[in-house]
């Protein structure tokens, strides 16, 4: 059976990941493609778990560095029961966040140092990277504004400051600036269908598809 392919979706708080992410699986299956939906953290029964205790709560529950490792305890998880397997099977594998989160928010937001992280994405990741990682960018106050509007329990990150989400904006882009092979950095303050088109453009162009 041939290999599927992964794709993640990246940016700050309300750009919308969420809904480009299940547009995008509509469409791959329209074409007959297999998809399996994930998200972190999260995405498997133990990770889920460790997602309860790293986006709820006061913002200085954790320190970056505790955050960084449950994260890959969580990310660990999810690769073993989640990812890898529906790869194997051959599914389009679309995950809401993936490492380069921990780069930005742990990394570039909270001052965990990237020899840490490294050593961890060697350790849990290995070559398992997604093949195309869709960074979608908003301004942060524009951002916010959404995230503020969509409300629920999970507004632990979203507490932390606009001069933190400042820095983490930067981490997403210096990320794509970085790995432009990998990364392409969509603007999300366009229309919803216009974002969408965008995100599809540059999954046809990477994976060739010919439609």
């Amino acid at each position: 059976m041939q290999r599927g392919h992964f794709i993640s979706f990246e940016g700050g708080e309300g750009v919308g990941k969420s809904t480009q992410i299940r547009t995008l699986a509509a469409r791959l299956e329209g074409l007959g493609h297999p998809v399996a939906l994930t998200r972190e953290p999260g995405g498997s029964a133990g990770a889920e778990s460790l997602r309860d205790l790293l986006v709820r709560g006061d913002a200085d529950r954790w320190s970056p560095i505790a955050e960084t490792l449950i994260l890959y305890a969580a990310r660990a998880d999810h690769l073993e029961r989640c990812i890898r397997p529906a790869l194997a099977n051959g599914a389009w594998v679309l995950c809401d966040r993936f490492a380069d989160s921990t780069r930005a928010y742990q990394g570039a937001g909270g001052g965990t140092s990237t020899e840490v992280i490294a050593v961890l994405e060697q350790a849990v990741i290995g070559r398992d990277w997604p093949e195309l990682t869709l960074i979608l960018d908003l301004p942060v106050e524009a951002g916010l504004a959404r995230a503020a509007q969509r409300g629920g329990a999970e507004q632990r990150f979203e507490s932390k400051g606009v001069a933190f989400h400042e820095r983490l904006r930067a981490g997403f882009l210096e990320i794509a600036a970085a790995e432009p092979q990998r990364c392409r950095v969509i603007d999300a303050g366009a229309a919803v269908e216009e974002v969408a088109e965008a995100v599809w453009a540059a999954v046809r162009d990477r994976f060739g598809l010919m439609v």
